[in-house]
């Protein structure tokens, strides 16, 4: 079973900054592996949209649950095709990403 890590622990891996692409971004704070694990999308369970809600469908695009995040991946921002996806609510990497390159991932998972 996977550790779940924690947001003090995920400062090792990832930190916030002024994005390029929308406000604040998500960045790696060292190199990704590709197919690596970058965190758990953290925070309560949501029952309507706002900002830092993640939301996560059933295969039949039923909504299975949402989170409004409170760790730091809630400053992931879209960029098709993002370099990290989500499996759930965990966040893996796509490719490799390079440190200080902003981890971005597909809002409309096309």
């Amino acid at each position: 079973m996977r550790k779940r890590i924690k947001n003090k622990e995920l400062r090792d891996t990832v930190y916030s900054a002024p994005s390029r692409i929308h406000g604040t971004g998500l960045f790696a704070a060292r190199r990704i592996e590709r197919g690596e694990y970058i965190g758990t999308y953290g925070g309560p369970s949501a029952k309507r949209d706002g900002t830092y809600v993640l939301w996560v469908y059933n295969e039949d695009g039923t909504v299975a649950e949402a989170r409004s995040g409170r760790n730091l991946l809630r400053y992931l921002n879209h960029a098709k095709p993002g370099n990290a996806e989500f499996d759930g609510f965990d966040l893996y990497a796509t490719k490799v990403i390079r440190k200080d390159r902003e981890i971005t991932f597909d809002y409309d998972g096309d």
